[in-house]
């Protein structure tokens, strides 16, 4: 390990996967730390407490999204925040024979808006915790625990690389809104040349949500479970590959969804849950200079008079990069959703999501986005909203 960009976690990290005591490292004017002497680094004391687990080893790493946002409500109402979108600090124990087995733990921090009761503050929450075992079936290891669902994982590392600036169709407030990127339950993940999938089942509320099973009337709210897959062909033949958008060619095609059982989210005043399920059709194509992708998503809720949950839509977006290491990038997103009575089947609203803006890849670990949104509810304009935002995204 030559340098760790933050010295604060690279203090951390390198005490706590040493394997020798007697390690030194040194540290020069910038904060940065080496394991070699030169004439501007300066010697880390060895004397403080000493940081150690029972593991073989363990890996620290970070996420974050910072940001600035001003939005203009239709209504007239216009406001400006700073925003910490994500905050993730994430740690892997390798505590087992398999070197890609592991578990592991991510933190997120974030910032809650005052309330009549309560100033703002910050919390942080987990989001995942689980174990990982590698290929416990040919080409499958399996995530157990707080783990991530089939879906906005892939996306969000295939399809549709500014999560910093919003969440992908089926799971951003201002689209399809069906679901979220992690809940309690297993899932298995399968990687070939020609083929990969995840298939798990999970509580189904996610991680932000309760599973209740006490409702009114004696009937059980929430005691079912959800069935969540994806099945993606790689077409171009590397999808056991982890790609690098700047550098590889990939052509997927997708179907995916989830089939969830009795959900306490999707309850009747007389306590009584019911089931909802969605199904997506998803194709991208990759290469170095662009990336365009589609997807088509439709939802049915069993809960009757309710829109919530149950209609259809489409979502389209690309990204074009330029320069000598294609470290500049402009792109866009067009969302359209339709919330349909479960009953009548009649269109309650139709939801219209523009996104678009420019990026520029500073280095490995950081990136800058300006971007601009429009939201607009074709039955309501009184909700329709614009904003523009800058965003720092940073991985360590």
């Amino acid at each position: 390990m030559k340098k760790i960009v933050l010295s604060t976690i690279a203090a951390l990290a390198v005490s706590a996967t040493s394997l020798s005591a007697s390690q030194q490292f040194y540290v020069d004017d910038k904060g940065q730390v080496f394991t070699t002497s030169a004439a501007d680094r300066i010697a880390i004391k060895n004397d403080e407490t000493s940081v150690f687990a029972k593991s073989s080893k363990l890996e620290f790493s970070g996420t974050h999204y910072l940001g600035f946002i001003n939005k203009n409500m239709k209504s007239g109402d216009t406001t400006n925040n700073f925003e910490m979108r994500r905050n993730y600090v994430q740690v892997k124990a390798y505590v087992m024979d398999d070197p890609k087995s592991y578990v592991r733990v991510t933190l997120d921090g974030t910032y809650s808006n005052s309330t009549a009761n309560s100033g703002g503050h910050a919390d942080v929450f987990v989001k995942y915790a689980y174990l990982y075992l590698n290929d416990i079936l040919p080409y499958t290891g399996v995530e157990f625990g707080m783990a991530h669902r089939p879906w906005i994982d892939y996306e969000e590392h295939q399809g549709w690389w500014m999560r910093s600036i919003s969440k992908v169709f089926v799971e951003a407030d201002e689209a399809a809104h069906l679901t979220n990127s992690a809940d309690l339950g297993v899932n298995f993940k399968t990687k070939t040349p020609y083929f990969t999938s995840e298939l798990g089942i999970f509580n189904g509320e996610g991680y932000h949500g309760t599973n209740d099973s006490s409702g009114a009337n004696d009937e059980e709210l929430g005691d079912g479970v959800s069935a969540e897959w994806r099945l993606t062909a790689a077409l171009l033949g590397n999808g056991d590959k982890k790609r690098k958008p700047l550098k590889d060619s990939y052509f997927d095609a997708s179907f995916f969804g989830q089939y969830n059982m009795d959900n306490s989210h999707n309850a009747n005043s007389l306590g009584k849950s019911e089931n909802y399920k969605f199904y997506g059709l998803h194709t991208v194509y990759n290469n170095p200079s662009f990336l365009i992708s589609a997807q088509y998503v439709t939802s049915d809720n069993d809960l009757a008079n309710d829109s919530n949950w149950n209609g259809q839509g489409y979502s389209v977006n690309g990204t074009y990069r330029f320069g000598e290491k294609k470290q500049f990038s402009a792109f866009a997103r067009y969302d359209e959703w339709e919330n349909e009575n479960t009953t009548t089947g009649v269109v309650a609203s139709t939801e219209e999501n523009a996104i678009y803006g420019v990026a520029w890849q500073q280095n490995r670990n950081f990136k800058w986005l300006l971007s601009g949104q429009s939201y607009n509810i074709e039955e309501s304009n009184s909700k329709d909203w614009d904003s523009v935002m800058l965003t720092a995204e940073v991985h360590w």
